[in-house]
């Protein structure tokens, strides 16, 4: 009986979110934009309860700022979040707008040459501007970039957010034994990976982030050592008019997992500190760390 209402509860859900997307679709691109955004930012994440958790966030990583400057790019968040969720769903119209991007940065000639080279390389970002942009800049430039994904709770939804993914390039590798397997086999093999690098892993170290603790996977570093290959931030900043710049910074110097996992969470801090309102503050980033933050005294921490 459970098992069929929770089946019955992702179709309804499913069905709901696939009529949301097809009549957003029907409008022009630059209004669907705005359009979810607004609704992102005036009804989405208010009733899923986000606007609490942007709010503590900012409260904890960036006090210095007034109550006006953090609801202000609470509202930024909001709606970044929102133009994401319609992007990924704009297919032929986003990758037009996203392959036009500039790509500046030191990281960009050296991602060329390992390219050219045949040799793997590990872009490393976070949930920032949109972060799909980049993989469909490079395989505009005929670079493709492996990804690992999570598969979602809802099979239904699972279907066509996967589909939508691979569209903006392959491979892509399910997470888990098989898929860490097959994605460690592209990189040896030349690939390139991508990694998104800024959500709280349970047990994981503590390394500094926003001037707080946070608990931060080192596999992105251990990875970079263990094959050989450079380990470049890269991020997809968005712009006024709807299109992006990605920035590609300097290889993280090879020196050992814990100061490279440090550097990965400096570079991610620049960024955001420079466009907060790019940054997804939903995260619990900074539980279980020793912040007493609001989760923490829920659980009794």
């Amino acid at each position: 009986m459970g098992t069929s209402k929770t089946n019955f509860g992702h179709k309804v859900s499913d069905a709901l979110i696939r009529g949301f997307l097809s009549l957003m679709r029907k409008l022009p691109y630059d209004t669907r934009m705005n359009t979810v955004a607004w609704l992102a930012d005036r009804v989405l994440v208010p009733l899923s309860g986000n606007r609490q958790r942007i709010r503590d966030n900012l409260d904890l990583a960036m006090p210095e700022l007034s109550k006006s400057e953090r609801e202000e790019i609470m509202h930024d968040v909001a709606q970044s979040m929102g133009r994401m969720l319609m992007e990924t769903y704009s297919g032929d119209e986003f990758q037009a707008r996203a392959s036009k991007a500039d790509i500046v940065g030191p990281g960009n000639a050296v991602l060329e040459q390992a390219h050219k080279d045949g040799k793997g390389a590990m872009l490393v970002t976070g949930h920032f501007g949109n972060y799909l942009a980049v993989r469909v800049s490079f395989q505009a430039r005929g670079i493709p970039i492996g990804v690992l994904y999570k598969r979602m709770s809802n099979p239904y939804f699972n279907e066509h957010y996967v589909a939508a993914m691979a569209s903006f390039g392959e491979p892509m590798f399910e997470r888990g034994r098989r898929g860490m397997a097959n994605m460690l086999k592209h990189l040896r093999g030349g690939g390139f990976v991508g990694i998104v690098h800024d959500q709280r892993i349970n047990d994981a170290p503590v390394y500094n982030f926003m001037g707080k603790p946070a608990r931060t996977a080192e596999s992105a570093a251990e990875l970079a050592l263990k094959y050989k290959v450079d380990l470049i931030p890269c991020y997809a900043i968005r712009q006024a008019d709807g299109g992006f710049v990605i920035e590609t910074e300097a290889p993280i110097p090879h020196t050992n997992a814990q100061q490279m996992t440090q550097l990965l969470n400096n570079s991610l801090e620049a960024q955001v500190r420079r466009n907060p309102g790019q940054w997804m503050w939903t995260h619990n980033r900074w539980r279980d760390a020793g912040n007493d933050t609001p989760e923490d005294r829920a659980r009794g921490n």
